[in-house]
């Protein structure tokens, strides 16, 4: 059964609507609109945390409710509600016609196609594992990491399963359907030694089952992990201050380019003007080689989605090819405005928010050199291994990340960890300076998340080590 089958039972056999009798409610509500579409969503989500040796939580939410859009001009209309009948609904229309009374629109061409290959699986990782398995995957996850090391302060682990189905209506006729699995497991641990706590942690995912995380062989790796990062932790040094050669490690450190460049190639934020990339493409914004690509049609991956939130079908879009800017990422209204095709990411959080351009899995692709040949390259510098937390200003460019694990560089050799290091720069200044690509390409492991005008949707970064000169380093060495 395919995923328009699958929902008219959510949302038509199980809810007081009926889909002869909202086409024309939606038709009337965009009859004078440039674009928009009916979007209805069911979501179940399950999160167990295991800390301090017990159950610590258990939450489950189900919500279900559609989101009602009419696009006029750079204006739209939005209304939403949990209430699935037809009173809602008319009540949600009559809210769109007042953003488009006396506008006269043209209303836009459905999506190409609006399908992809499925790229996951159809399942509810919530029904497919039962609680009591569950359970003891955590207990189990605990009781190992308690006796890998004696140092072990604080354990603490979680699973969350979500399974979300959509479905695209719009006034033409067209219509597309999504459902999408995610799972996402983390274990963080906190070691004691001489009177000093560190902290690690460690996390995979993606939108997959979680039966896969029920073999040791898979769950005990992410212990593992994190318990290796407390220790590197409890060894630190302070970090030292003033500008450094950076090198980044291969995956996660993705998240920079995720933050300081990514969302700088939203097309919101060019159309508006308000992005450093702005009225820039065709020219040089990185250094030469630098090709960065955003994916949705990657399999299994966090951040893939079969159809945007649109109906859209996803697709790999190259951002910047060898240093020169070549796209931007584009949902329908700015894709439109813009004289441009849309690249299928326009995503919302839920039902209840509008959608927006929004990256899925963005990575920069592989190089010509070895990790060793690029960490040799340097006599003194930063090997940035992991981050924590950063903020981006769109606008200026600027960045500040926190490293959660890093080491000095001396003489081409990784020598002591250091603890407190951020890295303080300017996006598109950041890419020209580097000097180096790896081989390496990773991706990370299925755990990211993106916020943006206060909605989050999972995504995926990556990237191969990197090489970059004349990065500043915030630290509390200045010795």
């Amino acid at each position: 059964m395919d995923a328009i089958s699958k929902t008219n039972e959510l949302f038509f056999n199980k809810t007081e609507l009926d889909e002869a009798q909202i086409m024309p409610i939606i038709s009337d509500a965009l009859s004078t609109s440039d674009d928009g579409e009916l979007f209805l969503e069911e979501s179940h989500s399950e999160q167990l945390v295991f800390d301090d040796g017990r159950m610590k939580a258990s939450n489950y939410d189900r919500s279900i409710g559609f989101g009602l859009r009419g696009i006029s001009g750079e204006a739209h209309g939005y209304a939403h509600s949990d209430e699935m009948t037809l009173d809602a609904l008319k009540r949600a229309a009559g809210t769109i016609k007042t953003v488009s009374d006396g506008y006269d629109g043209h209303f836009a061409i459905p999506p190409k196609g609006g399908h992809n290959t499925p790229l996951y699986t159809d399942e509810n990782p919530l029904e497919a594992t039962d609680f009591n398995t569950k359970v003891k995957l955590l207990q189990d996850i605990d009781a190992y990491a308690r006796s890998a090391d004696p140092m072990i302060k604080q354990v603490s682990v979680s699973v969350a399963t979500t399974w979300r189905a959509v479905r695209i209506i719009r006034p033409d006729g067209f219509q597309a359907a999504d459902i999408r699995p995610l799972v996402r497991l983390n274990v963080s641990v906190v070691l004691e030694k001489d009177g000093r706590m560190e902290s690690g942690g460690s996390g995979a995912g993606g939108r997959v089952m979680l039966d896969q995380w029920l073999d040791p062989s898979s769950w005990q790796s992410q212990v593992d992990e994190a318990i290796r990062i407390a220790r590197v932790n409890l060894t630190s040094v302070a970090a030292p201050a003033g500008e450094l050669e950076v090198v980044l490690g291969p995956g996660w450190p993705g998240v920079m380019l995720h933050e300081a460049v990514g969302h700088g190639l939203e097309g919101d934020f060019n159309r508006k003007g308000t992005s450093l990339f702005s009225s820039r493409m065709g020219e040089q914004v990185a250094a030469k080689g630098v090709t960065v690509i955003d994916d949705g049609t990657m399999m299994d991956r966090r951040g893939s989605i079969t159809i945007d939130d649109e109906g859209t079908a996803s697709r790999r879009n190259t951002l910047i090819e060898d240093g020169i800017l070549v796209g931007y990422m584009q949902d329908r209204q700015n894709a439109r405005l813009m004289g441009v095709e849309p690249t299928g990411n326009g995503r919302r959080q839920s039902f209840a928010h509008s959608p927006m351009p929004r990256m899925t899995n963005t990575f920069m692709t592989n190089g010509d050199y070895s990790n060793a040949e690029i960490l040799a390259s340097v006599k003194n510098g930063l090997y940035a291994v992991n981050f924590g937390g950063g903020q981006v200003d769109i606008t200026s460019g600027k960045f500040v990340f926190t490293a959660s694990e890093a080491y000095l560089i001396e003489d081409g050799k990784i020598t002591a960890p250091v603890k407190g290091a951020t890295l303080i720069g300017n996006g598109p200044d950041a890419m020209g300076k580097i000097t180096m690509i790896g081989n390496d390409l990773e991706l990370d492991h299925g755990v990211g998340t993106c916020g943006k005008a206060g909605q989050g949707v999972p995504v995926g970064v990556g990237q191969p080590t990197l090489k970059m000169g004349g990065i500043t380093i915030g630290g509390t060495n200045i010795g």
